[in-house]
């Protein structure tokens, strides 16, 4: 689900949705949702402590910079908007959001129990919901020009947030 309110925020911050685009980016999204649980089964429980003492500073970080520059550009006018289209920022954010599907791997690895089949629907559905986010949320942006961009860079930033005290109060 954070995955698609990140692409519902990208389709907000585009001027047009892009077919091949929403494409891409649902297609990274759904990468590293499947990827991330492989790669969390994979080193087991070498990485448990470390990561899960880190996992929500990491995802608050990268989510609170980008929404923070989101609310920043939503200042100016509607054609200077946060280049979500690039790799360096796509990246970012599909890693963002997959930072606990790391630690469901490392669950799986502890439970003994086969992460592919997980991993693979996990990944089918990033995708599905990603690509329809973003498509809902570039549809949005057109009617709603700077104030989406806006609501966009506060969402990210709630999520961020919510992941933080998730972490936090638990």
């Amino acid at each position: 689900m954070d995955a698609m309110a990140v692409s519902i925020c990208a389709g907000l911050a585009q001027s047009a949705g892009r077919i091949s685009y929403g494409l891409k980016l649902a297609a990274l999204f759904g990468l590293f949702q499947f990827g991330m649980p492989v790669l969390g089964w994979i080193i087991g429980t070498a990485f448990d402590t470390i990561i899960s003492g880190i996992d929500h500073w990491l995802a608050f970080g990268i989510l609170a910079v980008i929404g923070a520059k989101m609310l920043y550009e939503s200042r100016k006018s509607a054609c200077s908007r946060t280049p979500v289209h690039s790799i360096t920022v796509l990246l970012a954010l599909a890693l963002a959001t997959s930072i606990d599907a790391f630690a469901v791997g490392l669950s799986y690895a502890f439970l003994a129990a086969p992460i592919a089949l997980p991993a693979l629907t996990i990944g089918i559905i990033t995708f599905i919901l990603s690509f329809s986010g973003y498509l809902g949320g570039s549809r949005l942006g057109d009617a709603a020009g700077r104030w989406a961009e806006l609501s966009g860079g506060a969402i990210l930033l709630g999520i961020g947030i919510k992941i933080l005290l998730e972490h936090l109060l638990v």
